[in-house]
């Protein structure tokens, strides 16, 4: 059985007249570029680690299948906003699992996009642990609310945002959670 036992969160911004190569160019800037990545869904495994991508990358060879949870977002519009968030939220019992949510977006500032990836985050965590809440109300609200039920401990998020190339090459942005075996 396979469970994760580290975990590590990068960025990275890539420009290239093709698509393809400015994704490869975002990889690289992240510094997974030589890894074989396998996207996978939102669970964040209880009792793993969440480590610096220098101490994580150290662990990894070349070729290597790794998973990841991956957010993207590509344009080749010039001066068009775009983000790539990865939120995450822990609940107090560690002995339960975490939820991580990808949020890719056009005109989002990194505040808002990285605001919203882990509101996405903390209210999967929120409807499986039971706590209740109204999804129309603010962040700061549902935040104050999921403190006070005691079973969510921490949220966090990474974001890239870049704009558009002016050229109109294509410019992709990624942010990922990197599963170390």
């Amino acid at each position: 059985m396979y469970v994760p036992r580290k975990v590590f969160f990068t960025k990275g911004v890539g420009v290239h007249k093709e698509r393809l190569s400015s994704f490869e160019m975002a990889l690289r800037k992240a510094g997974i570029a030589h890894l074989n990545l396998v996207r996978v869904s939102s669970i964040f495994p209880p009792g793993c680690k969440i480590v610096s991508p220098q101490v994580g990358l150290k662990e990894l060879r070349p070729g290597q299948i790794v998973h990841v949870v991956m957010s993207e977002a590509a344009t080749n519009e010039p001066n068009r906003l775009i983000a790539a968030a990865i939120g995450l939220a822990l609940p107090a019992d560690k002995s339960h699992f975490g939820y991580l949510s990808e949020h890719h977006s056009y005109g989002e500032t990194a505040r808002v996009a990285g605001e919203y990836a882990e509101d996405l985050a903390a209210e999967m965590l929120a409807t499986i642990q039971g706590v209740a809440f109204d999804p129309d109300q603010s962040w700061d609200e549902k935040e104050e609310i999921w403190k006070i039920s005691g079973k969510i401990v921490t949220t966090r998020h990474i974001v890239q945002t870049a704009e558009g190339d002016k050229h109109g090459r294509w410019k992709t942005v990624i942010a990922a959670a990197v599963f170390i075996p």
